[in-house]
C-alpha cells in the first residue's frame, strides 16, 4: 500500500520521440506545442534520417527545447523509433510524427501513469476530418483497427522485451499492440483524453503493407482467443466477398 502511493505521488518522466524526414513544413509546428507544455518532466529526442530540407536547420534553432538528436540514414519511420527508444530515459515513451501536434497539457494526465506495466492510452483528434479516434478498445476491436501510437505511452520497460519489426513498414506499431494485448506481463488502460492533433493523410493512412497483411491472422491467432481470431477471421471473408463484388458490379 505505501509503495503504491509512493508510485501515485512520483511524477514520471515522459520521454518524447518524433522521427522526421524531410519534415520542414510540418516541424516548427509540432515542436511548438511541446514548448507550451507546463509539465516539466519530459525529455525530447528527434530522430532524423538525413533530411536535405530545412529540417535540420529547425531542429537547430529549437536545441534548447530538444534533449538530443540524431541525423543519419535510417530504414524507415519504425528504424528511427527504434533508435529513439535505445537513448530515451523516461519511465514512459509517446512518438509523435513530424507533422503531428501534441494537445493535451500533459500536466493533466501525468499523475494517471503510475503503473510501469501499463500501457496508458487515450484519443487523437484527425487532422483533417476533425473526427476523435477512437475511445477504449478491447481485443475484438484490436484485432481490426489500432490505436494511433500518437496517443499511446508505452512504458519504457515494453522496450526491453520489443521492438518495432520492420519488415512491416506502415504497421509496426499495430502488430506491437496486438503482442502488447497477448502479453500478460502488460496491460491497457484508456483515459479519455485527446493527446495529439493526427495527421491522417501521411504515409501509414495513404498505403498498404503487404506484408503486415499477410501476417495479421497469425498475429492475432498467436495473441488473441479462439473468438476473437474466428471474428477477424469471418470479418476479412466478408470484406473480400465485398470487394470482389464491387468489383465485378463496376465490370
Amino acid at each position: 500500500m505505501i509503495v503504491k502511493v509512493f508510485m501515485l505521488l512520483k511524477e514520471p518522466k515522459i520521454s518524447i520521440i518524433i522521427a522526421t524526414y524531410q519534415a520542414g513544413e510540418f516541424l516548427q509546428a509540432c515542436l511548438d506545442s511541446i514548448k507550451k507544455q507546463s509539465y516539466k518532466n519530459l525529455e525530447l529526442f528527434i530522430v532524423d534520417g538525413s533530411s536535405t530540407d530545412s529540417t535540420l536547420s529547425i531542429i537547430e534553432t529549437n536545441k534548447a527545447l530538444i534533449t538530443s538528436y540524431i541525423s543519419e540514414p535510417d530504414k524507415g519511420i519504425y528504424d528511427a523509433m527504434n533508435k529513439g527508444v535505445k537513448i530515451a530515459t523516461g519511465d514512459f515513451v509517446l512518438f509523435l510524427g513530424a507533422d503531428d501536434t501534441l494537445l493535451v497539457d500533459l500536466a493533466e494526465i501525468a499523475f494517471l501513469l503510475c503503473d510501469r506495466n501499463i500501457v496508458y492510452y487515450g484519443d487523437v483528434l484527425f487532422k483533417q476530418s476533425g473526427q476523435i479516434y477512437d475511445g477504449k478498445f478491447g481485443s475484438f476491436k484490436l484485432a481490426i483497427k489500432n490505436i494511433c501510437h500518437q496517443a499511446i505511452f508505452y512504458p519504457s520497460s515494453v522496450f526491453k522485451s520489443y521492438t518495432f519489426e520492420l519488415s512491416y513498414q506502415l504497421l509496426a506499431d499495430h502488430a506491437l499492440n496486438i503482442k502488447l494485448f497477448g502479453d500478460k506481463n502488460f496491460s491497457f488502460s484508456y483515459f479519455p483524453h485527446v493527446i495529439a492533433r493526427y495527421n491522417q493523410t501521411g504515409s501509414s493512412g495513404s498505403n498498404i503493407d503487404s506484408t503486415y497483411i499477410s501476417s495479421r491472422m497469425s498475429l492475432i491467432k498467436d495473441n488473441f482467443n479462439s473468438f476473437v481470431y474466428l471474428y477477424a477471421k469471418l470479418r476479412m471473408v466478408i470484406s473480400k466477398y465485398l470487394l470482389r463484388k464491387s468489383y465485378y458490379n463496376k465490370n
